[in-house]
């Protein structure tokens, strides 16, 4: 019997065990005509059952990934390492929300001290974000990952040549960024995004995960601040 039929039909266990298949599926259907809204009731258990199974294993993943979220040295981070709320955030360059989420995320740190921000470079959105991305990256090597970010963020469209003349602009060495573009961490680093995400079910961007609370999509600064007072509560 599917668990669709077993909501359908309510019998003893002696008068069960004499009924047929064929039987059961006859009273499924009848019920199921003298009551149409059984059909709903059950599609809706089954998506709150789901809805529930993902939050759980949604929580479970954040539990099993706490450590490399909020510790891993191959990600760009800012604040005080002492602080009581980590936000990381999972961006694209040339994703338009995400550039909304800089202002945001600038506006909780200029308000908060104890804030500490952890980047996820996730470019999922075009090769020209998988290079604004590598290069970003490679940019730590010359201690301007901060300015480039918010400059590449503050872009339009971005692709090879884009990148490239952001970063004469703000006087990288472009000859020694290409070269570290290809350096085995700034791969890692975006496998272990892509990895992380899949275990988050994060599958657009901007996400983040704030304290222990895992978020889909763009949210504003206020919003993000409520959320981490009641992290402190």
């Amino acid at each position: 019997m599917t668990f669709l039929m077993a909501t359908f039909i309510n019998v003893s266990p002696v008068v069960s065990e004499s009924l047929s298949e064929n039987d059961i599926k006859k009273l499924a259907l009848e019920a199921i005509l003298e009551n149409p809204q059984i059909v709903m009731d059950a599609i809706n258990l089954l998506r709150d059952l789901d809805e529930a199974n993902k939050e759980t294993s949604k929580k479970q993943a954040y539990l099993n990934n706490k450590e490399i979220l909020t510790t891993d040295v191959n990600a760009p981070s800012y604040g005080s390492p002492d602080a009581d709320i980590t936000i990381v955030e999972f961006f694209d360059y040339n994703c338009g929300y995400c550039k909304r989420a800089m202002t945001a995320v600038k506006e909780v740190l200029s308000n908060d001290k104890n804030i500490r921000i952890v980047y996820r470079e996730f470019p999922i959105l075009s090769e020209g974000s998988i290079f604004a991305s590598r290069a970003a990256l490679a940019s730590r090597a010359q201690n301007k990952y901060k300015v480039f970010h918010e400059e590449l963020m503050s872009a339009q469209q971005l692709n090879k040549i884009s990148v490239i003349q952001i970063a004469r602009r703000i006087g990288l060495d472009v000859e020694k960024l290409l070269i570290d573009m290809n350096d085995p961490n700034v791969f890692e680093h975006i496998q272990t995004s892509r990895d992380l995400a899949d275990a988050l079910q994060f599958t657009g961007t901007p996400s983040f995960v704030i304290g222990d609370r895992l978020i889909g999509g763009f949210i504003p600064g206020d919003a993000m601040m409520e959320i981490i007072a009641s992290i402190r509560e």
